[in-house]
């Protein structure tokens, strides 16, 4: 589990944007773990940036010579 200050540090968007996100459905949930405390599954958001740098290499333009 991560933290919201490790998060940041990892996912570099404001909390509002990643409540955003993860409200339609587009970043992985956090998991409460006690009545003030929330946290996020590492692994998930790996996954989650690394199908983001997999998309930028699909949509990159081709270089010119």
């Amino acid at each position: 589990m991560i933290s919201k200050k490790d998060l940041r540090a990892l996912v570099l968007y404001s909390p509002a944007h990643i409540d955003r996100l993860e409200k339609k459905g587009l970043f992985p949930k956090r998991v409460q773990l006690g009545p003030c405390r929330v946290g996020w599954v590492e692994a998930e958001v790996q996954a989650w940036l690394e199908a983001r740098a997999k998309d930028r290499k699909r949509t990159a333009l081709p270089q010119e010579a």
